[in-house]
Order: structure tokens, then C-alpha cells, then sequence
């Protein structure tokens, strides 16, 4: 039997379709690349507070200074965990001694500790601060008011970023006649959170809290502290794909 070859028959369509150049953007011959960047935020009540408090002893030699620091922090501790704080939201920040070489204390030693306490009710917290002052803590720094659940608070604030770039890139559409084919790309640009940065971005060095000294707190209970609110703040860049109506 003998076989036939027939001709390959290559339509103009086809050829326009193999001669089509690939476009990095990800827009067909018929679209238009449309890229608008837009901000979102979402305001969450801080639930948890995070504090450091210490004590600060000076001493003739410095086993005593030493001896005196363990045991003013060591009720500072007890202090805290009678106001209901646990022991594992409790952890040792510094611990020192040094000779002091000028000055009124010239030749006497100083002893410090301190500690890191998280107070995961924020309505607590005064209380707490109160407790270790009244203990016998004379340095604190703080509070840092937190959200438990930081990263929902982010989503939140990241889901209106989106809303608000559709919505602009809407208004471009209609100005242009045309209309929203599809989203492209989205791409993540960071943000922060209260004073904390949020991935997505390249964060800058985090702040460094001021430690301070305190002789008293204010005896106003858990009313020391106002939670108010915490603003998550994030953008986003989003590129559609826009074709005629």
C-alpha cells in the first residue's frame, strides 16, 4: 500500500499565535496592564502588655551588693506572681555587678536584675506593675501593649488593601470604557504594627525602649494603664488586567 503525504497546511491565525512574542507581565495582545498600589488598616484593642522591671542595690563589696539584689528580687518575683502572673511569663534580662569608678559611690559595687514580664490580661497589668514597685523595684521600662493575635489583626488590615486597589483599579476602568479581566500579580508590600514592622518590606532596626528609674507608680490599681487602640497598617501592589468592554 502506499502512503500518501500530504501537505501541512498552516492557517494565518496559527502563525499569528506562534509569532506572538511572550510578555513577562503576564498581559495578552488585547489587554492592558494596569498596576496600582494601595493601603489598608484595621484597629484591634491591644490584649496583652509587656514590661521589664528590676532592682538596682549598691554595696560596699560586692557579695553584698550582690546578696542584697537577689534578695529585693527576689520579692519583686513573688510580688508578681501573687498579682497572677506565672513563672513561665517571668524571664531574667540582665543580671550585673560593677565596681564604680566615679562619683558620690566611687569604690562601692552595684548589683542589678532585671526582669521580663508579659501579663497576658491586660486588665491586670496596672496591677502588676503596681505589685513589683510596691515590692521594691526601682527600675522599669515599658509597658509594650501587644495583640495575641497579631497576624489576624494583619490579615484584616491586608484584606482592605486589596478592596481598596480593586476599587481604584475599577475607577480606572470605567474612566478608560473598559473593564477588569483578571488580576495579574499581587504582591506583598509589609507594613507595620503599632511600632512593630510587619514582614514584606526590609524592616529597619526595631526602637530600643528607654530603661528609666522609679521611685513610685501611681497607686490608681489596674487604671495605670490604657489599652486604646493598636492600627495595623499595610500595602499592597496589585496588577490587573483590564480589556474593552
Amino acid at each position: 500500500m502506499k502512503m500518501m503525504h500530504l501537505p501541512l497546511l498552516v492557517t494565518p491565525l496559527a502563525l499569528a499565535a506562534c509569532d506572538k512574542p511572550y510578555d513577562p507581565r503576564g498581559v495578552d495582545h488585547d489587554e492592558t496592564l494596569l498596576s496600582v498600589s494601595a493601603t489598608g488598616e484595621s484597629e484591634v484593642r491591644p490584649d496583652e502588655a509587656f514590661f521589664q522591671v528590676g532592682v538596682e542595690n549598691f554595696g560596699q563589696t560586692g557579695k553584698a551588693a550582690s546578696d542584697a539584689n537577689a534578695k529585693d528580687i527576689a520579692k519583686v518575683v513573688a510580688a508578681l506572681k501573687q498579682a497572677g502572673v506565672p513563672a513561665k511569663d517571668i524571664q531574667t534580662r540582665t543580671v550585673g555587678i560593677q565596681r564604680i569608678q566615679y562619683g558620690d559611690r566611687q569604690g562601692q559595687y552595684q548589683a542589678n536584675n532585671i526582669v521580663a514580664v508579659t501579663v497576658r490580661d491586660i486588665e491586670k497589668a496596672g496591677d502588676a506593675v503596681t505589685a513589683a514597685t510596691e515590692a521594691g523595684a526601682n527600675v522599669f521600662s515599658g509597658p509594650d501593649l501587644r495583640i495575641s493575635d497579631s497576624e489576624k489583626a494583619a490579615n484584616t488590615a491586608y484584606g482592605e488593601a486589596f478592596k481598596a486597589a480593586k476599587a481604584r483599579a475599577q475607577a480606572y476602568a470605567d474612566a478608560a470604557d473598559m473593564k477588569i479581566a483578571r488580576v495579574l500579580t499581587i504582591r506583598d508590600g509589609g507594613g507595620a504594627q503599632g511600632d512593630r514592622y510587619i514582614p514584606g518590606a526590609p524592616p529597619p532596626p526595631p526602637p530600643v525602649a528607654p530603661v528609666v528609674r522609679t521611685q513610685a507608680m501611681p497607686e490608681e490599681g489596674g487604671g495605670v494603664i490604657q489599652p486604646g487602640q493598636t492600627t495595623s497598617r499595610v500595602s499592597v501592589q496589585v496588577d490587573f488586567a483590564l480589556v474593552p468592554k
